[in-house]
């Protein structure tokens, strides 16, 4: 089973993984471009949502709660964090546009009593990891310090050129606190859009070893394994994270054969 998913060039739905097609249990993600006026509905059933605009400006409505012309990017490269509402089970939602815009739509299972809620840009911590050609830049949107069932949502912008997810670490283990059991999902974006990013997913004994060349839209899965990313020069990269396993941590492990690099 390949672990790339291609995103659509037209079309509303951009692209979606669910449990059912990636032979999973936890992570849900698709993304949608919404043209000014058109708008999507869902319901959440048994499942916590994770709402991120991505571009653009658009209103969310769930149950009483009614979030006006929120977002405030016009691309995911703005150097500003998102607007995201965090949607619990059971509820409603529409989503509707009030110019071009791009919105993520994020789930995993929900058994809590957390309300619905605005995340503001202004909550998202943002940080640099690594140094030289490994720097990228951080925003956690849903991190495990901030109230979920199982999700956690993080995006990453990487200069072309640079490494990203690196060392190569994995999460694919119930070994707290070493390391977490969490599956994963990588929404890609390529500017200029035309370019092009590496990544690998691959596993100790190499079961599992796959090298994918993802354009703009594209999803990588990753079920298990260690799954670095590489820009290619003059294209920088983002990408959208989502996780989701049975404890709402994150630890992971570094591939020993490349931990070195870490005590230069």
């Amino acid at each position: 089973m390949s672990l790339l998913v291609k995103g659509r060039s037209q079309g509303r739905e951009i692209v979606s993984v669910t449990p059912q097609s990636a032979n999973w249990k936890f992570v849900g993600f698709a993304a949608y471009r919404l043209a000014a006026t058109e708008r999507i509905s869902f319901d959440s059933g048994n499942r916590e949502i994770c709402i991120v605009v991505l571009s653009g400006v658009v209103s969310v409505q769930t149950g009483d709660h009614v979030w006006k012309e929120i977002g405030e990017r016009q691309s995911v490269f703005d150097e500003r964090s998102p607007y995201s509402v965090y949607v619990p089970h059971s509820h409603a939602v529409t989503i509707a546009a009030h110019a071009d815009a791009e919105v993520a739509v994020c789930s995993a299972p929900s058994h809590g009593s957390l309300g619905a809620r605005l995340i503001e840009p202004g909550t998202a911590k943002r940080s640099v990891r690594g140094q030289g050609s490994n720097t990228r830049y951080v925003c956690d949107i849903l991190p495990q310090t901030e109230a979920a069932d199982h999700l956690l949502v993080v995006e990453v912008l990487t200069p072309g050129g640079h490494a990203s997810s690196y060392p190569p670490h994995k999460h694919d283990t119930d070994n707290l606190p070493q390391e977490s059991f969490l599956e994963e999902t990588y929404y890609h974006r390529l500017n200029p859009p035309q370019g092009f990013a590496f990544q690998r997913v691959y596993t100790d004994d190499r079961s599992l070893d796959q090298s994918m060349a993802v354009e703009n839209h594209d999803v990588v899965m990753v079920p298990r394994g260690y799954h670095p990313v590489v820009a290619a020069h003059g294209y920088n990269s983002y990408y959208l994270n989502v996780m989701a396993g049975p404890k709402r941590e994150w630890h992971f492990k570094n591939d020993p054969a490349h931990e070195w690099m870490l005590q230069r």
